[in-house]
């Protein structure tokens, strides 16, 4: 039985090139997965090829490795969590003259847990037919939080440096890529003043709050061809300002589209978003798409708000080299709203973490090539992770751990874990969610902020 196909197995060899920046060949071979170099005798071979790996499912078990009972060194922990059908052989690596063999098929995990073949044709979604983080095998078994495919691919990595050691693997360096989405440019400036009446009363009759009261119809008159400094949600200057003190550019995403009653209440065409886009690329960051609530499920919409938005940018004189964005309340299924990304010419996609739990929902923190695992077909779309969303660690219909030092701590911890495996920290900081000063420090002592 053949568990790869030949378009799967060039797939993973760009994988391995990306990683390791050399050119190693696979080969599946009676019933293992060879690995070897041109002109080299010496082969790496995987003799435990696990069919859980080629399907859709997340009821089977987890194992554990200690990577020193071995003398490899695991980069975030010694124990590494080992998904599997099979209990682990002993030991795991066995070296040889002809090369090594590994008994845990390191590579099917890595295919299995990018192409998120796990949640095609899931049926066990929430009310925004969202796949979720309770149902994923990760979370079940305790290792959402950890980069599981890059710890693996580390030690792959130990691995043929034995096997291999003429080789100089690449050197990966950390990052930081920081996206807001703006659902909400505005809080009182698009909204109908019967709106903003019921807004206004809010602020008086049940917070007490005067000085809202006041700024909501003072905000609502003033927004004309620029969002005002006083509006809650204008903090668009203030996170430029953050990332570019930490040396990182922002990137904003835009809706363009959609009359669902979760989708935006502002037009792209308006001149306060087109004078906002303008800003922001005057100041060296990204514009991108975030496309409308009901587009995941129909790739005709996510083409046309993407043409949308690139004829909008280039009326005001706005170029850039690479188009990417995230999906409006992280809506996914897999594998049609990956394929409308690339049919509609964007660059990346940057939605995959899950709504309910922070973590690696692909098992990496490395941006790596799409993979459709049902046509079986690489694509041009690059797959960015996500690792946090801000809401999703303090929202109380999620993780639920407030505007705390305790949601801080997991951010950073989740940080520092990219950090172990070299890759980089994908973090959503929504412009409108910053209603507290500690909210703002938080975000500041994430991003490690220079201000």
């Amino acid at each position: 039985m053949s568990f790869f196909t030949t378009s799967s197995l060039h797939w993973l060899e760009n994988i391995l090139f990306e990683r390791f920046g050399h050119k190693i060949s696979l080969t599946e071979k009676e019933r293992g997965l060879l690995l070897s170099l041109p002109n080299n005798e010496n082969v790496i071979f995987f003799d435990q090829l696990q069919s859980v790996f080629h399907r859709s499912l997340s009821d089977f078990s987890c194992q554990q490795w200690q990577a020193s009972s071995e003398s490899y060194v695991g980069p975030i922990e010694d124990v590494i969590p080992a998904p599997s059908e099979i209990d682990l052989p002993e030991p795991l690596v066995e070296l040889n003259e002809k090369g090594a063999t590994i008994h845990y098929d390191i590579l099917g995990l890595t295919y299995w847990m990018l192409t998120r073949l796990e949640e095609v044709e899931r049926k066990d979604l929430d009310n925004h037919q969202r796949f979720l983080a309770v149902s994923s095998h990760a979370y079940r078994h305790g290792y959402l939080e950890r980069p599981i495919v890059d710890e693996w691919l580390m030690i792959l990595g130990q691995v043929i440096q034995r096997v291999w050691p003429e080789l100089a693997l690449k050197k990966h360096a950390f990052s930081i890529k920081v996206s807001h989405d703006v659902d909400s440019p505005s809080l009182y400036g698009f909204k109908p003043w019967s709106t903003i009446a019921r807004m206004m009363a809010g602020h008086l009759l049940k917070r007490r709050d005067l000085k809202a009261f006041f700024i909501a119809p003072y905000v609502k008159l003033a927004t004309g061809s620029q969002l005002h400094p006083t509006d809650p949600y204008n903090t668009f200057e203030w996170l430029m300002d953050i990332s570019e003190a930490n040396n990182i550019k922002s990137a904003f995403y835009f809706i363009c589209g959609g009359n669902h009653s979760h989708d935006a209440d502002y037009e792209p065409e308006h001149p306060v978003i087109r004078n906002l886009m303008r800003r922001i690329h005057e100041r060296g960051h990204e514009i991108g798409l975030h496309p409308s609530y009901d587009t995941f499920q129909q790739p005709e919409l996510i083409k046309q708000e993407a043409e949308r938005l690139k004829r909008i940018c280039a009326e005001e004189g706005i170029e850039q080299s690479q188009w990417g964005g995230r999906m409006h309340y992280l809506r996914w299924e897999q594998p049609t709203t990956m394929r409308a990304w690339a049919n509609a010419d964007m660059s990346y996609d940057s939605t995959l973490s899950y709504a309910d739990r922070p973590g690696f929902r692909c098992g990496t923190c490395h941006e790596f090539p799409a993979f459709d695992p049902v046509a079986q077909e690489q694509m041009s779309l690059r797959i960015r992770p996500l690792v946090v969303m801000e809401c999703t660690v303090i929202g109380s219909v999620y993780l639920g751990l407030g505007v705390t030092d305790a949601a801080e701590a997991k951010m950073q911890q989740l940080k520092m874990r990219c950090q172990q495996v070299s890759g980089t920290f994908g973090l959503l900081w929504h412009n409108s969610y910053f209603k507290t000063t500690h909210l703002k420090n938080i975000y500041n002592n994430v991003l490690g902020s220079r201000l």
